[in-house]
C-alpha cells in the first residue's frame, strides 16, 4: 500500500492530467461517451464540486453528515471561461488536499462504505480519490478519441483499492459461494472469497490452488472494467465467469 504522501502525490498528478484533457478539448459541450448523460463541461462541474464536497467531508471529521450531492446539470458554480474553469478545478483539488493534509491519514470521517475492508478515514478517502480522478481522466481523454491507459502505479493501486473498498463487504453473499483470482501483468495477484460471510479480498498466495474463476490482464484494463468503462472481454478469463457477473450487478446495500 502506498504511504500517505505518495497517495496525495498521485491525486495531484491525476488532477493535472484531467485538467489538461479538459483544457485541450476543442468543445466542452461534447458528450462524454462513457458518461453519456454528461457533456465534458458537466464532467468538469462534477469534478470540481466533488472535490469540494470531499474537502468538507474530511474537514467535518467523524460522525458528521455529508453535504448534499450536487447535480452537475443544475449547479452553476463552474466558470464558463476556459482559464477560469481550469483555475477553479485546480483550486477544488487543492482544497481537498489541504483538508487531507490537515486531517492526516488516520482521522475518521464519513464514507459511503461502512461494511467493506477499507477504514472510514481520510487516508482511505484519499486512496479512493486517486481512482475517481484517474477514471474521469480517461473519460475526458476519450471525448477526443485519445484515451490513455491509466499509469501503472495508479492502476495497480486502483485494483487493490477497488477490491478492498468497493467489492469487499460483510453483507452475506446471496449466491453460490465462489473464489475469484485476479492476476495483473504487472505482477500483483488477489483472491476474492464470496460466501455467507460476505466478500473478502486477500493477496493471493503463490502456492494457492486455482479459484473458481481467474481474470488476467493489465491493471489499467481491470480498473476500467471495474468502473464499467471497458467490457469483460478486454480481459482474459478462465473458469466460471458467473460469479464475476453476479458481483458486477450485485448491490449489497439492497440487502
Amino acid at each position: 500500500m502506498l504511504d500517505f504522501p505518495e497517495v496525495l502525490g498521485l491525486i495531484e498528478d491525476r488532477s493535472a492530467a484531467v485538467r489538461a484533457a479538459i483544457a485541450s478539448a476543442p468543445d466542452l459541450d461534447v458528450q462524454v461517451p462513457t458518461c453519456p448523460d454528461w457533456t465534458l463541461r458537466e464532467l468538469a462541474q462534477h469534478l470540481g464540486d466533488g472535490r469540494r464536497r470531499q474537502a468538507a467531508v474530511i474537514a467535518a471529521g467523524p460522525g458528521a453528515e455529508p453535504p448534499a450531492r450536487t447535480d452537475p446539470k443544475g449547479a452553476p458554480t463552474a466558470p464558463r471561461d476556459r482559464e477560469a474553469l481550469d483555475a477553479w478545478l485546480a483550486e477544488s483539488t487543492e482544497l481537498m488536499l489541504d483538508a487531507m493534509r490537515a486531517a492526516g491519514p488516520d482521522r475518521g470521517c464519513w464514507t459511503w462504505w461502512g461494511r467493506s475492508q477499507a477504514p472510514q478515514t481520510s487516508g482511505a478517502v484519499a486512496r479512493h480519490q486517486i481512482q475517481e480522478l484517474a477514471v474521469h481522466t480517461y473519460d475526458a481523454q476519450l471525448t477526443q478519441g485519445a484515451a490513455q491507459p491509466l499509469p501503472t502505479d495508479v492502476a495497480v493501486e486502483g485494483v487493490d483499492e477497488f477490491l478492498t473498498t468497493v467489492a469487499a463487504t460483510t453483507v452475506p453473499w446471496p449466491f453460490k459461494p465462489a473464489t475469484i483470482d485476479l492476476h495483473t501483468t504487472e505482477g500483483r495477484s488477489w483472491r476474492l472469497t464470496l460466501n455467507a460471510d460476505g466478500v473478502r479480498c486477500d493477496d493471493l498466495a503463490t502456492d494457492a490452488e486455482p479459484g473458481d474463476m481467474a481474470m488476467r490482464g493489465a491493471a489499467s484494463d481491470m480498473v476500467l472494467y471495474f468502473y464499467e468503462r471497458v467490457p469483460l472481454d478486454d480481459l482474459e478469463t478462465t473458469g466460471d465467469i458467473q460469479p464475476m457477473e453476479q458481483l458486477a450487478d450485485w448491490d449489497p446495500n439492497a440487502y
